[in-house]
C-alpha cells in the first residue's frame, strides 16, 4: 500500500489527460503504449512463450484510499474496513469488464470511460462518502477524499503514464458526475472482441506474468549486505516449526486487512500455524484454534499468497472465489520447505511483542501503488546472496526458488493494529535503531522454498489487476504465542542463543 501524495497523483492525472487527449486527437489507438502479450503457445508449454509487442493498455490503476484516510475511531473501524474491501471488489469487477473489451478500448478510449472508468468512479465515490460519514460520526469528517475516486488505465510498462479519458478530471468534492455510462452499445457483440484470444495466451488467464517478469539468477550480481551489529546487539534466534501447509489449508480471505469479508483478498493464501483462521476469526477464536506448530504454545497465524504453476492443470478452486473467478489459475505448489525464524535487533535488546499483534509486510498492490512498501525478496538456493525485488528468478536445474520476507521489527508500544494496518509497526532505520516512539521486538523472517520446473512457468496469486507481478508478494502474521513461550523467544534472542 504505497503512499502516494495527492500532489503526485494530480500530476500523474494531468499528464495522463494530456497524453490521452493527444492520442484521441491523433486518431485513436494507443500507439504510445507498448505492452507485451503472447502470440500463442506451442506444445513446449509456457516456459517457451514467444511474446510479441501489441499496442495495449493492461490494467486499472486506482489511488489507494486507505493510505489517505486519517486515524479511524474504533467504533468506525469495522465499517471502514468493509468499505475498503468493497472498493477492492469494485476494482476486480471493473478489471474483468476491461479485460473482456481491452482491444476495443485500445481503439476507442471513450468506450473505456463509458463502460469501466466512469461506473467505477461512481461506485468508488459512494464508498468514499460512506467512509467519510463513518469517520465523521466519531471524529472530524475527512475532506478531499473524493479526489481519490477516479481511476485510470495503464500499461504494463514502467515508462508509460496511466491513460484516462480527458473528460474525467479528478475533483476534490467526491461527486460522481460523469460516472454513469452504460454498456448498451457494446452489448450487441458480447464485448469480447479480441480480448479473449489475446488473454488466453498471456500468462495466467491473460493477465500475466510475462517473460519480462523473470530473470536468470546467474545473471544477477551478489547484492546482499550483512548489516554490522553493535556491542549490545541481540544476536540470538528462535525458530518455530509449523510445517509447509501439507494439509492444504487455503482461503481467499484476509482477516487483517478485510476482517469479516469473505474473499477479501481476491487471491488464495497458504496458511501454517493457526487452523482457525479465516475472515471471521476474532482473537478468542485464534486463541482456541488448533495449530500445526510443533510447540503448541505457538498458535500464531502465518499466511502468504500461494504460488501456482502455469502448467494448464485445473486446481480445485478453478471455479471458486480467489481462484479461477479472480483469474488465479493453475496448480497450487506446496512449499518444499518453510522456515519461520525470529531474530534480534542489530543495536540492542528486544522486548516481547504483544499477543494478537498483526503485521502485514509487503504490498499486494505494489504494481499500481509503487514499490514504497514492497518487501518480498526472490532468489534461488545456492544463490541467496543475490536477491530480486521486482523479478521472479529462473533457477538452474539443481536449484529451487526461494521467496523470503523480513517483517517489521519495531512496535509503537500501544496498538496491535492500526487503521491502515501499517503505522503501529515500523522497520528499523538505516542505523539499525527503531524510530522515536517505537521499541524493538523479535523480527519474523520467513523463508519459503519451492521445487518448480526451470523457466518462467510460475507466479504468486494476486488481485486480478496486479497482473501477478512479483513485486506484489506479501506476508501476514498474527502473534498468538502464549506468554511463557514469548518470554522464551525474547530470552533466546537477547542472550544470543539458538533455540527451536
Amino acid at each position: 500500500m504505497g503512499r502516494t501524495s495527492r500532489k503526485k497523483r494530480s500530476t500523474l492525472a494531468n499528464r495522463a489527460i494530456i497524453a490521452s487527449a493527444a492520442l484521441i486527437l491523433g486518431g485513436g489507438g494507443l500507439a504510445a503504449v507498448n505492452v507485451h502479450a503472447s502470440a500463442g503457445e506451442g506444445s513446449s508449454g509456457p516456459s517457451h512463450r514467444n511474446w510479441q509487442p501489441v499496442r495495449q493498455v493492461s490494467t486499472i490503476d486506482c489511488p489507494e484510499v486507505v493510505n489517505e484516510i486519517p486515524e479511524v475511531p474504533d467504533r468506525a473501524r469495522a465499517e471502514v474496513d468493509r468499505e475498503l474491501a468493497a472498493m477492492d471488489t469494485q476494482i476486480t469487477d471493473a478489471y474483468r469488464e476491461f479485460a473482456d473489451r481491452r482491444d476495443r478500448m485500445a481503439r476507442d478510449p471513450q468506450l473505456a470511460q463509458n463502460t469501466v472508468l466512469g461506473p467505477l468512479k461512481a461506485r468508488r465515490t459512494a464508498s468514499i462518502d460512506r467512509i467519510a460519514t463513518a469517520i465523521g460520526r466519531g471524529a472530524e469528517r475527512p475532506e478531499g477524499l473524493g479526489s481519490l475516486a477516479p481511476c485510470s488505465l495503464r500499461a504494463d510498462d514502467e515508462a508509460a503514464e496511466p491513460t484516462t479519458d480527458p473528460t474525467d478530471q479528478p475533483t476534490d468534492d467526491g461527486s460522481g458526475g460523469d460516472g454513469g455510462g452504460d454498456d448498451g452499445e457494446d452489448g450487441e457483440d458480447g464485448g469480447n472482441e479480441g480480448g479473449g484470444d489475446q488473454g488466453q495466451d498471456a500468462g495466467q488467464g491473460g493477465n500475466g506474468p510475462e517473460d519480462s517478469d523473470f530473470v536468470d539468477i546467474r545473471s544477477v550480481q551478489p547484492n546482499v549486505d550483512r548489516p554490522a551489529r553493535l556491542r549490545g546487539a541481540s544476536r540470538g534466534t528462535f525458530t518455530t516449526e509449523c510445517g509447509r501447509n501439507q494439509n492444504g489449508k487455503f482461503n481467499p480471505d484476509n482477516v487483517i486487512a478485510a476482517p469479516g469479508v469473505a474473499n477479501g483478498a481476491h487471491h488464495m493464501h497458504d496458511y501454517v500455524g493457526n487452523q482457525a483462521t479465516d475472515a471471521f476469526s476474532g482473537d478468542d477464536d485464534l486463541a482456541a484454534g488448533d495449530t500445526t506448530c510443533r510447540n503448541q504454545g505457538d498458535r500464531s497465524t502465518y499466511y502468504w499468497p500461494v504460488l501456482r504453476l502455469q502448467n494448464g492443470a485445473a486446481e480445485n478452486d478453478a471455479e471458486a472465489d480467489g481462484g479461477g473467478k479472480d483469474q488465479n489459475i493453475g496448480e497450487i505448489r506446496t512449499p518444499s520447505q518453510v522456515t519461520l525464524k525470529f531474530v534480534g535487533n542489530p543495536t540492542g535488546k528486544v522486548t516481547a511483542m504483544p499477543r494478537f499483534l498483526r503485521i502485514i509486510t509487503g504490498d499486494a498492490k505494489a504494481f499500481t501503488n509503487g514499490d514504497a512498501n514492497a518487501n518480498a525478496s526472490w532468489s534461488c538456493t545456492g544463490f541467496e546472496d543475490r536477491q530480486l525485488k521486482d523479478k521472479y528468478p529462473i533457477c538452474p536445474e539443481d536449484s529451487q526458488v526461494v521467496r523470503s520476507f523480513a517483517f517489521q521489527s519495531c512496535w509503537d508500544g500501544q496498538n496491535t493494529d492500526s487503521a491502515n494496518h501499517r503505522t503501529h509497526v515500523a522497520f528499523t532505520q538505516d542505523d539499525g535503531r527503531c524510530p522515536d516512539g517505537f521499541r524493538a521486538i523479535p523480527q519474523l523472517v520467513q523463508r519459503i522454498v519451492y521445487d518448480v520446473p526451470p523457466g518462467p512457468g510460475f507466479a504468486v496469486d494476486s488481485f486480478p489487476e496486479q497482473l501477478h507481478k512479483p513485486v506484489t508478494d506479501h506476508g501476514d502474521f498474527i502473534n498468538v504465542f502464549d506468554d511463557k513461550l514469548m518470554r522464551k523467544v525474547v530470552s533466546c534472542v537477547n542472550d544470543g542463543r539458538t533455540c527451536r
